[in-house]
């Protein structure tokens, strides 16, 4: 069962309330010892907790004793980046690195002897998100059976996927992929999966329609026009299936952490990955996705808002909090998350409803 998460909630309230500074360790910093001593005789010096996407990782060690260093060698995450003779400081620019924890090794030469010092810093993006707002075009009609997993235009078709999610009051949704008529919400042509399906995100790309399943560890390639299976696609490693869009050439797919991966549509295979994170934290539960002008923006699992996701870097830019619209929507007891996101290129404007939302709303985002 996918969990709660509270995490874009506290950003966007750090946010209104001015700290959006990440908190900073500045003491001389060391963890796990070398291979041949629990006590290591070199520490890192003044090492931060966090740093920055841009900021320079400036290494050196610091020794409780007189010991002169030979030279030191700098890892990060078990890959070399840099030697130094003696003891100079090394300058190591951490716009290589993927967001979240990073894990520094310095390997000491000393005396003829050998001592390895690890120790782990994060990091995050360099500037807050910005709080973006939003204003309604029009409210249409939403089919309040469709589990909505995922949405994307296609021309002036709207293409949806649905999972078969149980609400509280035992009702199952029906996985299927369609094409929805977006003013009325009813569908055009419709294909329903097995029971043992759970589908999930979908996208088109090259003029194929790719929707995965949220534990079946594989994707589904259709035909746009008659929505016939073509072929299915296993993913690259096992995991779970949750968000899918393309940016006209490769495939974007969430698995419900902090990931989205960068596949190859022809076989699924992993071509590269980002982590999203803010200025002070990683940002999980990433949940449907959609590709906007060079940009994602993405749903998160349980939370009312939309990200805006930089796909070089996974900097979460921008949010906007659409909690509102669901007061414009019927209470019910099987009345689920906010998910679904479609830009229609023509009105520039975005389509978002949710799972057994009985509206979809066509708005506006305001910088």
């Amino acid at each position: 069962m996918k969990n709660k998460s509270y995490l874009i909630s506290f950003i966007i309230m750090s946010i209104l309330s001015g700290c959006t500074e990440p908190k900073r360790n500045n003491t001389t910093s060391s963890s796990q010892s070398g291979q041949s001593d629990e006590n290591p005789t070199f520490t890192f010096d003044s090492i931060k907790q966090s740093y920055a996407l841009g900021e320079d990782l400036v290494l050196k060690m610091n020794s409780e004793k007189t010991s002169k260093l030979d030279s030191v060698i700098y890892f990060i995450n078990d890959k070399k980046i840099g030697k130094v003779n003696g003891n100079e400081p090394f300058t190591y620019a951490l716009k290589h690195e993927k967001f979240g924890k990073q894990i520094i090794k310095a390997a000491v030469f000393s005396d003829g002897k050998q001592e390895e010092n690890t120790v782990n810093i994060d990091l995050f993006a360099s500037t807050p998100p910005l709080l973006l707002k939003y204003s309604i075009v029009n409210i249409y009609p939403h089919d309040i059976k469709a589990f909505t997993q995922g949405l994307e235009f296609y021309g002036d078709k709207l293409i949806e996927s649905t999972g078969n999610g149980i609400g509280p009051s035992g009702n199952k949704g029906k996985s299927s992929v369609r094409i929805v008529n977006p003013k009325t919400g009813q569908p055009v042509k419709k294909i329903e999966l097995d029971d043992s399906i759970f589908g999930e995100g979908a996208t088109v790309l090259n003029g194929k329609l790719y929707q995965l399943t949220y534990k079946n560890n594989l994707a589904y390639q259709y035909d746009i026009n008659s929505l016939a299976v073509i072929k299915t696609l296993p993913y690259f490693q096992p995991m779970e299936g949750w968000g899918l869009t393309a940016d006209g050439k490769n495939l974007y797919m969430s698995n419900g952490s902090d990931y989205i991966y960068i596949l190859n549509p022809y076989d699924f295979s992993k071509l590269d990955y980002i982590r999203a994170a803010t200025n002070t934290a990683m940002v999980d539960q990433i949940n449907e996705m959609e590709w906007v002008k060079g940009k994602i923006y993405a749903n998160f699992f349980m939370e009312d808002v939309i990200g805006r996701i930089d796909p070089k870097t996974g900097t979460v830019e921008a949010l906007v909090d659409l909690s509102k619209l669901r007061e414009h929507v019927t209470q019910h007891v099987d009345l689920d998350v906010l998910n679904g996101i479609a830009y229609n290129k023509r009105s520039n404007t975005f389509f978002v409803t949710g799972k057994n939302w009985d509206k979809m709303f066509e708005i506006k985002l305001i910088e």
